[in-house]
């Protein structure tokens, strides 16, 4: 999908579609949809990619869900050291990232020209 701030709806949307059709459980459902629109958005913002790739795969046995999303950046993902304040509109993201996925880290991607971003949720207990 293009990288515009209105991409991050169009894969919450899809997403959340995709997990309903294979019964992710509500919670996972929603962590995962916050996760993809955290991770859209900054894609989107940080990296001046001009496209976006968005990816779900639920593992064989339907226990695990991976989201990625790959972009045009080359620089790696880490945890950022800076904790927003109550008044900053922005930062908070990746910390969002941190807390909710059970698993989560950055490498070079294999399907964009630059990296990819993934986070992994207990899908099914």
């Amino acid at each position: 999908m293009p990288a515009l701030r209105t991409s991050a709806r169009s894969a919450r949307d899809t997403v959340r579609d995709r997990l309903r059709a294979w019964e992710v459980p509500g919670d996972t459902c929603c962590d995962a949809v916050l996760l993809v629109s955290e991770l859209t958005t900054n894609a989107v913002l940080h990296t001046g990619s001009g496209r976006v790739l968005c990816g779900l795969t639920l593992t064989g046995d339907e226990r695990r869900l991976r989201i990625e999303l790959h972009d045009e950046g080359r620089v790696p993902v880490h945890p950022t050291a800076h904790r927003a304040g109550p008044g900053e509109e922005n930062g908070r993201g990746l910390f969002l990232v941190q807390q909710l996925a059970d698993r989560w880290g950055s490498a070079r991607s294999t399907r964009a020209e630059g990296k990819v971003v993934w986070a992994e949720l207990t899908a099914h207990p």
